[in-house]
């Protein structure tokens, strides 16, 4: 019988080999997948509406007549946020006003100064004026998603939400609806896939067009967003999602399995790997993960992904354990030790870092506040969690008193001859006083 995870060990021969081998994952490659989102996205903006109700008949069972059918009434929303239980609703109010409490800390002020000649110089902080989210439906449905999403364009204070999530066969998750009504979500429609980014990028007569579109999705909703970036701005191409664990030995084994099976649980692509020096505290964990994944309603999901992406890692030590931690740069990072803040000036490069015994993963995915959306496949070498900054736009501002244009062309007139632009160099020497 095949073993349940692959065990590694950074001191065997052939590791960097198996190393590179898990990592490796290409994020949109699939020609044929590429052809399919070609056609889609060509054909919504020819088309417009009339190829929304054909592909939402065609992949999602929903057979509408116009396409102004597929837009959600406010009513129906609010309707939803009624009729969920009560510990539901007060669970999604208590997540939304911790995401929002967190974010308006995020936002940014215009700014500027004077400087001593009477030059005016600043930055104007602007919020975006249309935002599109896509959120996953059906059975992978997320309102979780939608609150990551809404609030933090909420408070950057974007104008308008647009929100689309698809239906299959009719199929409507209350909670999705009802976290749409409670993060201010403007307006939603029920569809899916690369049409509803093509109708968000390119606009149609129902559905108005975007500025930015964020929010998570299969690879036909990453592969058209790939395509439509340009047209409008994009949050980033997410891969599958991710944990990194690196714990001393001394957390409950039980505890580190079910952190691990909490996002190999996700699809078969997500990813789950646990560091520790202690190669006896990694066969207490292999143990609790066999003894603990029967009990998963995924678990034929979490078993895939673990024997396909997963690894346990015997490290030489903690620093050998920064090494990988910053080479992985890992979606999510849990630090299990006694003292996680003494590490993170070492750590550079993860998406969100969550501290301590006690802080799994998968409060962060709900109510901890900050965003979940996060960088994936080695991206936190450079990219950062969604906030409020994703939303707000920045314009310089300069405004040169006749002193200061004086100064300045002098300047901006000699680089510009040595760059060989005469109209520049003119253009500066027109304010200089002579």
């Amino acid at each position: 019988m095949s073993e349940l995870i692959p065990r590694l060990d950074t001191a065997v021969a052939g590791f960097e080999k198996r190393l590179e081998s898990l990592l490796a994952w290409e994020a949109v490659s699939d020609a044929g997948v590429q052809q399919s989102v070609t056609e889609i996205v060509t054909r919504v903006r020819r088309e417009g509406d009339a190829a929304l109700v054909e592909y939402s008949k065609r992949f999602d069972g929903v057979d509408v007549s116009e396409a102004k059918y597929l837009e959600v009434p406010q009513a129906r929303l609010r309707a939803a946020l009624e009729k969920i239980s009560a510990a539901e609703r007060e669970a999604l109010v208590t997540a939304c006003e911790r995401v929002r409490s967190y974010h308006e800390k995020q936002k940014q002020d215009s700014w500027q100064y004077t400087e001593a000649d009477g030059t005016v110089l600043g930055q104007k902080i602007t919020p975006l004026d249309r935002v599109g989210i896509y959120v996953p439906g059906g059975k992978a449905s997320y309102p979780s998603s939608v609150l990551m999403n809404a609030m933090p364009a909420k408070v950057a204070g974007v104008r308008e939400i647009i929100m689309v999530v698809p239906t299959p066969r009719g199929e409507v998750n209350e909670l999705v609806f009802a976290a749409a009504h409670l993060a201010g979500v403007d307006r939603v429609f029920t569809i899916g896939g690369a049409q509803a980014v093509a109708a968000l990028a390119y606009g149609t007569a129902t559905v108005p067009r975007v500025d930015k579109i964020v929010g998570p999705g299969n690879i036909y909703v990453a592969t058209a967003k790939r395509m439509v970036f340009g047209q409008v701005g994009i949050d980033m191409i997410a891969g599958p999602s991710e944990i990194l664990v690196y714990c001393d030995g001394k957390t409950d084994p039980d505890w580190i399995a079910m952190d691990l099976f909490s996002q190999a649980e996700h699809d078969e692509q997500a990813q789950a790997i646990l560091l520790s020096e202690d190669h006896e505290f990694l066969d207490k964990v292999y143990a609790s993960m066999e003894k603990l994944l029967p009990t998963l309603a995924r678990q034929d999901i979490v078993r895939t992904a673990l024997a396909d992406r997963g690894a346990l890692i015997k490290v030489r030590d903690r620093e050998e354990a920064l090494r990988l931690i910053n080479r992985i740069a890992p979606e999510h990072l849990e630090l299990s030790v006694a003292d996680p803040e003494a590490m993170l000036p070492e750590i550079r490069h993860a998406g969100a870092i969550f501290m301590g015994r006690h802080t799994p993963e998968a409060l962060g995915d709900y109510c901890a506040g900050p965003n979940h959306v996060l960088p994936t496949s080695g991206t936190a070498r450079f990219s950062s969690p969604l906030g409020v900054y994703d939303f707000q736009k920045r314009s310089s501002l300069i405004g040169c008193s006749p002193a200061g244009a004086s100064a300045l062309g002098k300047v901006a007139s000699t680089l510009a001859r040595g760059e060989s632009l005469e109209a520049h160099a003119r253009s500066a020497e027109y304010r200089i006083i002579k």
